[in-house]
């Protein structure tokens, strides 16, 4: 490693002058640093210019593969739904699954709640005073909130928006003289975060006020205000049933078994947080590809759900599977909190491409595809691990990364996948074909 000066003013520089400072001194042949940050920026500089201008210090792009599954059919519609990741199989599953219930009534989903919340967090220590007291002034002075923030919930409001509810929460056995006033709102299609930080800054200095004009109520000291990403009141459901003798799977294993298994595995995932967390992460799968393709906040998300799937105490499964009678019943229920106005949504050129994709949906019927493509994704990856086993799948998808690694040609490539087509794929195997390959040892002529 070099021994490297810190810089000051690093933001200041263009965008040539980061680059010259950074590749001269973290990487070792600059030139094809160079190169190759370059090689990444968008042949049109307005668009480049769009994409600097979404976060700061930037020197290049990094892609992601946009890849799409079609034939979903969500409460009878037909989609095609966009998917931004790079990992190997995540795309195939999901457009495994859409075809394999476009035959057994598709996905039906809906959205159980659209409810966002905030929260402004103080402190409060007043020994003339009691919080029955605070919370009095609290009830009484509610209004004035309302009309501290009318200029900036007008809009949200001709929207069929705004705030909920507002309460004030005594908090004080989790933490010395701490309280919260809990706000809860409706942002429609927009994910909400400046809408809701924003009220929750104007409500927090409101109450500041309010306390101070009370008589022997002292005063509060606002530690923070800001939106919460847990959002279980914002929730969707998406869910999938058909008759049992109307399964047939195909792997080789009846129908009643394979129902069995898949609800064994399910289970196994409610009580077992080793289980659980691999089984959500192949959700999240799904939700995220679609999340970041979209536009939105990918992180937020993820926290949410997880947060979720341990709302009870114990990390557990975010689907939920069972045998009503002679039914196979299968769903998922995850608060989604999403947007399809506002940040990038009609910035980013690709973001604007997937909403048009997906008809241009409303916040609630995004959350239904999300929902849908995160439980498509997680049937298909328990229906690999109770059949075939989830390696033969996922690793036929992954041959081509390891080619690419190996640097292989084009026919190469072509000699190779055929030679798999019957085989079981892993990296030593795969290494070793390739060797005979180049060797002369494994041809077209003598695979076939």
């Amino acid at each position: 490693m070099k021994e490297v000066t810190p810089i000051s003013g690093f933001s200041k520089l263009s965008k040539e002058a980061k680059m010259e400072w950074l590749i001269q001194n973290f990487t070792g042949e600059p030139d094809t640093a160079l190169n190759m940050l370059k090689g990444y920026w968008h042949q049109q500089p307005e668009v480049q210019k769009l994409h600097d201008e979404f976060i700061e210090n930037t020197i290049s792009n990094y892609y992601l593969p946009f890849g799409v599954a079609p034939n979903f059919l969500i409460n009878n519609e037909l989609y095609a739904i966009p998917l931004a990741i790079e990992e190997s199989s995540v795309v195939a599953a999901a457009a495994k699954a859409a075809n394999f219930w476009l035959e057994r009534g598709g996905f039906k989903a809906e959205v159980l709640g659209m409810t966002k919340v905030g929260h402004v967090h103080f402190i409060w220590n007043n020994d003339a005073a009691t919080a029955v007291d605070l919370i009095h002034l609290f009830e009484d002075k509610k209004q004035r909130f309302f009309d501290a923030t009318d200029d900036i919930t007008k809009n949200m409001r001709q929207r069929g928006g705004g705030i909920l509810a507002l309460d004030l929460v005594d908090k004080t056995h989790a933490e010395p003289d701490y309280y919260q006033i809990e706000v809860k709102f409706d942002t429609r299609d927009s994910m909400g975060a400046n809408f809701i930080n924003s009220c929750l800054e104007a409500i927090a200095k409101e109450w500041k006020s309010i306390v101070s004009e009370a008589q022997n109520l002292g005063d509060v000291t606002v530690v923070m205000s800001i939106l919460s990403n847990f959002t279980p009141e914002c929730l969707v459901r998406a869910s999938v049933s058909c008759k049992i003798d109307d399964i047939n799977e195909g792997s080789g294993i009846g129908n009643q078994e394979f129902a069995d298994k898949f609800v064994r595995a399910i289970r196994i995932a409610s009580v077992e947080p080793y289980r659980a967390v691999t089984h959500n992460k192949g959700i999240m799968n799904g939700i995220d590809s679609v999340i970041i393709a979209t536009g939105n906040d990918f992180r937020a998300t993820e926290a949410c759900a997880h947060a979720f799937a341990a709302k009870d105490g114990r990390y557990t499964s975010l689907t939920h599977g069972e045998i009503r009678g002679d039914e196979f019943h299968f769903w998922l229920e995850l608060p989604l909190s999403i947007g399809t106005v506002g940040g990038i949504t009609s910035l980013h050129p690709m973001v604007k491409f997937a909403h048009e994709l997906l008809g241009n949906p409303s916040a609630e019927e995004l959350m239904k595809i999300i929902a849908v493509a995160g439980l498509a994704q997680n049937f298909s990856a328990v229906r690999s691990l109770i059949t075939s086993g989830i390696q033969k799948g996922h690793m036929k998808m992954h041959l081509l990364n390891i080619l690419n690694q190996l640097e292989a040609t084009e026919e190469e490539k072509k000699i190779i996948v055929e030679y798999f087509k019957d085989k079981v794929v892993s990296y030593s195997a795969t290494v070793e074909a390739f060797s005979k390959v180049r060797g002369g040892a494994l041809s077209q002529k003598s695979n076939s």
